[in-house]
């Protein structure tokens, strides 16, 4: 059930509205469920012998400002306060007397008619469909005084939640009045009628926030908007200091053909001016980010960025568990502008997810705890390379690492959603979780094929090397996490893994309980996708590996040749294994 309040100085005006056809014919049967007294004039349901709509509406109006009419210069000049309360779409049709209970507790609950109170003000609650009512009541009490109504829109979201738990409606997270501001009906109405998908204002949110992501100066920052096909303007102070900024869609214009400008603190409350200039100052990123690729030059620099903004990764999923709270607020700002990053450079196949997430997680970004942003620097750095890097393929060492990070990413949210729920951060705790099914999507598409060429490289190993390093899983980790569902397959790719890093000179074992000890897998879907990518990434192994060679047949096992052992030295394969002897075949050449 959600409350949205407005306040205004025409009572005529609002009831005309109310009990019309409404801007696209949507209101149905309008009529009064409720009033201060229980006997108001109802425009929809008059039941005289000569109703008159119109006169009755005239009537109505008269008695809701009779109050204001006689406080005159005292009575406040918007004195009308006006409440739309909806019910969420999967909820039950509440019957007129239950919406008349819902009007009468939020009017007490703001203060505006307390029950009991001969004095409170006039109000009635107009129904015009079966989801929402209005409630419209004038400030001026029966004493001629204005009603106490501090935080009314936090009391009504109070009582909302109260109703929904009384009237086994679906229950809404608490708010905490960080979450950015909502399209209005307006904009909501204009985005249909020029075929847009969104209000303007929810894209232009989505491009700061990515155009921020990252950004080491005010002018990169404002560079990026413009490269992004914004349209911007900047306030300035006599010394020449940007104190404010405006952005606009191009194409989008009010009715006199002006631009729509939206303020950066319009669009969400971190994205005003002052705002971003302290996490520019404070969370100072490195102008070149330090390599991951171990000095490999076949990797491509969004493989690069990938690899290393993993590791950062996972350093904040261990910072979230702990129990400095501005550093763990600073910490999910720079997860936010990872995600922003990782968003708007990923391929096709992966992106719409991606950018599911980082919408989700944006309202995970803010809560009233305050963030040490210095704390942001490496996460803000990592974004910045991956930014940089460029635009990473859906497929190869790209396509691996983007899975290897998103992997992590799955994690960084989920302990986000923990450290929210916490400390009773409602909606920020949804949002992780949200973002987390979406990082889940997007792993499950970039990790298909490279998850699916280390099963075929870990079933054709020998079934020797295959019987060591699943002892190895099976001294290091319980049985259960090993074989998770029951199905011994699901480790081919981490047995497969092992014995790459095997072959690269590794300790199995020990790099195995490097993985396990980096942190806990209670809270992972999948323990063995999460290992492989730990072990690849510590390993320096390639994310993607190449195809699988065809596993042998034991019925025709023979002694290597030495053309069979050229062909092993130049192929994918994890580790040395027996061959069928093909002697027809050259040797690749060198």
């Amino acid at each position: 059930m959600v409350p949205k309040i407005r306040r205004g100085s025409r009572t005529h005006g609002l009831l005309v509205y109310l009990y019309g056809p409404g801007k696209r014919d949507e209101h149905v049967d309008p009529h009064l469920v409720g009033s201060w007294d229980g006997f108001a004039p109802d425009p929809g349901r008059d039941t005289s012998s000569d109703p008159d709509p119109k006169v009755t509406l005239a009537r109505l109006s008269a008695a809701l400002d009779l109050r204001v009419k006689q406080a005159g210069d005292s009575a406040p000049t918007q004195h009308v306060w006006h409440c739309s309360v909806r019910t969420d779409p999967g909820d039950r049709t509440l019957s007129d007397a239950e919406w008349n209970t819902v009007a009468r507790r939020l009017v007490h609950a703001v203060n505006l008619a307390p029950e009991g109170d001969p004095d409170g003000c006039r109000w009635v609650a107009v129904r015009h469909a079966d989801d929402h009512i209005h409630i419209l009541a004038t400030m001026v009490r029966g004493d001629l005084r204005r009603p106490r109504m501090n935080y009314d829109f936090k009391k009504a979201q109070a009582e909302c939640r109260r109703i929904e738990k009384d009237m086994g409606l679906r229950r809404l997270k608490p708010g905490d009045g960080t979450g950015a501001k909502t399209p209005t009906s307006a904009e909501r109405f204009k985005a249909e009628r020029t075929g847009r998908s969104e209000a303007p204002r929810e894209t232009l949110r989505e491009a700061v926030r990515q155009a921020l992501a990252g950004a080491a100066t005010e002018e990169e920052f404002f560079t990026r908007i413009r490269e992004a096909g914004l349209r911007v303007k900047t306030r300035t102070a006599p010394s020449g200091d940007a104190i404010g900024y405006n952005v606009a869609l191009p194409g989008d214009r009010n009715r006199h053909g002006e631009p729509v400008w939206y303020p950066g603190s319009k669009l969400a409350p971190d994205l005003s001016m002052p705002k971003i200039r302290l996490r520019l100052t404070d969370g100072t990123v490195e102008r070149t980010t330090p390599s991951a690729t171990g000095g490999r030059t076949d990797w491509s620099p969004p493989a690069g960025a990938r690899r290393s903004a993993t590791g950062i990764a996972e350093r904040s999923a261990v910072l979230l568990d702990r129990d400095d709270d501005g550093e763990a607020a600073a910490q999910l700002v720079g997860v936010g502008e990872l995600l922003d990053a990782v968003a708007q450079t990923s391929p096709a196949a992966t992106r719409v997810e991606l950018a599911a997430a980082a919408r989700a997680f944006e309202r995970a970004t803010r809560s009233h705890v305050r963030a040490e942003l210095a704390d942001t620097r490496a996460l803000r750095s990592a974004a910045r390379g991956i930014v940089q890097a460029g635009g990473a393929l859906g497929r190869g060492e790209d396509g691996g690492t983007t899975a290897m990070l998103v992997s992590t990413l799955v994690l960084v949210t989920l302990a986000a959603a923990r450290w929210h729920s916490a400390r009773g951060h409602a909606q920020q705790a949804h949002a992780s979780r949200q973002a987390a099914e979406h990082l889940r999507a997007a792993y499950h598409q970039a990790a298909a094929t490279p998850m699916r060429v280390l099963h075929d490289q870990g079933r054709a190993l020998p079934e020797s090397q295959r019987r060591s390093h699943e002892a190895t899983l099976r001294a290091v980790l319980p049985e259960q996490d090993v074989r998770a569902g029951g199905m011994a397959t699901r480790t081919d790719a981490l047995v497969a893994t092992l014995a790459q890093a095997e072959q690269a000179g590794h300790n199995p074992e020990a790099l195995l309980r490097q993985a396990i000890d980096m942190r806990e897998l209670d809270t992972t879907e999948d323990v063995n996708d999460v290992l492989v990518w730990r072990l690849r990434r510590i390993a320096q192994l390639p994310a993607h590996p190449g195809e699988a060679p065809p596993r042998p047949q034991a019925s025709t096992r023979q002694a290597k040749t030495s053309t069979s052992r050229t062909i092993e030295r130049n192929a994918p394969a994890v580790a040395p294994r027996p061959a069928v002897p093909d002697h027809d075949r050259r040797p690749p050449r060198r």
